[in-house]
């Protein structure tokens, strides 16, 4: 059973989650995939531009920014083992 599941967009600054599902389908499906998105992957949320969207993640060594509404639908789970659920 999966817990502990949120979306990426729930992470803060300096906080780590391991991607567990992408939950959409389509060209932006394939593109997350390709930018290292998949299942396993730990991600690093580095910031959010001053109005908050979009967010600088770290992935696999490279810095992506992503929308809101693209990080809803990418399930996470926190590495630090609470940080994102304290």
């Amino acid at each position: 059973m999966v817990q502990n599941l949120c979306s990426l967009s729930a992470l803060s600054p300096g906080q780590r989650a391991r991607v567990e599902r992408l939950r959409m389908e389509g060209p932006m499906r394939r593109r997350l995939l390709d930018l290292g998105l998949t299942g396993g992957t730990e991600v690093y949320c580095l910031g959010r531009s001053p109005g908050g969207d979009p967010t600088a993640y770290l992935i696999q060594g490279a810095v992506v920014a992503l929308r809101r509404g693209d990080c809803e639908n990418i399930a996470v789970r926190d590495v630090a083992g609470g940080g994102l659920w304290d």
